[in-house]
């Protein structure tokens, strides 16, 4: 009786998670001018709409050049920070780890007005290289996290006699560090990619006009013409996000397959 009663409460807190994006799915594909149900009827249009007009076209673009920046730059940083933060012995280790999950409790409004001010002052305002900035100190935290826990998870006897073998320490990390740690890397690039997708507020204190994201552009048509393009654009973003993670979750099983395989 009690496994039946988790099990149906696992049912329903995962249906009232994804219910909200199975309702919104289908909505991209009506051939009404309106986000209504039941769909009249089943069309490309709105799909075609997303690549064909200038604004979602561009935005999209924009989308893919500040996502891929940020998820390179907050990688490299977060995997780094991670690495740091590892070792107890460094002076101040939880005022760090404090530190760098901070951008995920303040207000993005907060962080919008200061990086606007900074930014302004170091003339990287409404520029893409200020957006990729603004949009990889929110995903740093979401890569540390999930880097930290794929380090907690090695081993130190693994490192230590690599080691003791004559291996220098660039070759440990190399050898052993880095590839132990893969899954925790790729789950955390995965975040930072998905977080600069999704970002608004910070967007719109530091981008000006040629930098407009997907994430902005349906803001700014929710405000001014409701479209179900928003619906498909909607979809991009869910399927490509389901894609990434599957493919995060395919990669750290073949890691942890090989680190059970004996050699």
């Amino acid at each position: 009786m009690f496994k039946a009663a988790r099990i149906l409460f696992g049912i329903m807190v995962v249906s009232f998670l994804i219910a909200p994006l199975l309702v919104i799915l289908p909505l991209g594909f009506t051939d009404s001018i309106f986000l209504s149900y039941p769909i009249p009827g089943f069309s490309w249009r709105w799909f075609h709409e997303l690549f064909t007009a200038d604004a979602w076209r561009r935005s999209i673009i924009n989308s893919l050049i500040v996502g891929s920046g940020t998820t390179i730059l907050a990688t490299v940083l977060g995997t780094l920070a991670a690495l740091g933060l590892r070792d107890r012995l460094v002076p101040f280790s939880g005022f760090f780890k404090t530190a760098f999950l901070l951008p995920m409790v303040v207000p993005a409004v907060v962080l919008g007005v200061g990086m606007q001010i900074l930014f302004v002052k170091l003339g990287v305002a409404y520029t893409y290289p200020g957006v990729i900035i603004a949009h990889t100190v929110l995903a740093i935290p979401f890569v540390v996290v999930n880097v930290s826990a794929s380090l907690d998870g090695i081993d130190r006897r693994i490192e230590r006699a690599a080691a003791s073998l004559g291996a220098p320490p660039h070759v440990v990390f190399q050898k052993v560090t880095l590839p132990l740690a893969i899954p925790g890397v790729l789950s955390g690039a995965v975040f930072a990619f998905a977080t600069s997708l999704d970002e608004v507020v910070l967007t719109l204190f530091v981008a000006g006009p040629n930098q407009r994201t997907l994430a902005r552009q349906m803001f700014s048509t929710i405000r001014e013409n409701i479209s179900p393009a928003i619906a498909s654009a909607a979809f991009l973003f869910i399927t490509g996000t389901i894609i990434l993670a599957l493919i995060t979750v395919y990669v750290r099983s073949q890691t942890q397959r090989s680190a059970r395989r004996p050699n």
